[in-house]
């Protein structure tokens, strides 16, 4: 019997490399299946931020100048409860809050990381794909190639995943773009169109299905977890055959 398995396997250098290539690729998708989450959860709290100022600016009407002294919070433009919550304060005489500065800064780099990973995967998952293909030709492993390639096509889909959300992010951004958050501006858009209302509303709506989509990243490679196992567990008693 095990002189079968042997000769059905494959030789020992490439059943060492799919061992190594199962361990440190598990530990890496071990991260990847919990850190979108952790970015999906800080996603929804700037959308919540857009949200908040939304809503405060749909409804308020410009009001007075609370105080003629710089680094007075306005009262028309803040947002209850923001402010301790996010740090965001609109005052008197300043320009455009620094917490909105670094909330744009912390989404473009967001993007920069989602683009980055899903590229490098999808590379990765090419290259992958080609190797499980050419493992059809050891019998010893048959049966696990389903497994094999289910966990290349959640990780592929999971790259495409990172893509786009590196797409609807960055047209987050270029809406933010079209609003000036200095009060004097914000206050003549509140007498006028309302338009920066609708702006933040859509860029939060792209920063939420942003942040779904990297829960479905995470989902993805969380499901590649039993199947690594698995897969190791064969590789490791073969070798020990």
């Amino acid at each position: 019997m095990a002189e079968d398995e042997a000769r059905l396997s494959p030789p020992e250098p490439l059943l060492q490399l799919i061992d190594n290539l199962a361990r440190f690729h598990r530990e890496h998708e071990e991260y990847y299946a919990q850190a979108p989450l952790r970015q999906a959860t800080e996603l929804q709290a700037r959308s919540r931020v857009l949200k908040a100022l939304a809503d405060r600016w749909s409804v308020v009407g410009v009001g007075e100048r609370a105080s003629a002294a710089g680094f007075a919070g306005t009262e028309d433009l803040n947002a209850p409860g923001l402010v301790a919550e996010s740090g965001v304060l609109f005052m008197e005489g300043e320009g455009e809050p620094a917490e909105l500065r670094r909330l744009r800064r912390e989404v473009r780099q967001a993007a920069d990381d989602a683009e980055q990973t899903g590229g490098w995967l999808a590379r990765a998952m090419e290259q992958a794909w080609e190797i499980a293909g050419g493992l059809a030709a050891h019998p010893a492993l048959a049966d696990l190639l389903g497994e094999r390639h289910r966990i290349i096509a959640n990780d592929w889909q999971s790259a495409a995943l990172q893509s786009l959300i590196a797409r609807m992010l960055r047209r987050a951004l270029d809406l933010l773009a079209r609003v000036d958050f200095t009060p004097a501006a914000l206050r003549a858009d509140l007498a006028g169109e309302r338009q920066a209302p609708a702006y933040l509303y859509s860029a939060s709506e792209l920063l939420d299905r942003a942040a779904d989509l990297m829960a479905e990243s995470a989902m993805l490679v969380h499901d590649n977890e039993r199947r690594w196992r698995v897969f190791r567990a064969r590789v490791r008693a073969l070798r020990s055959a």
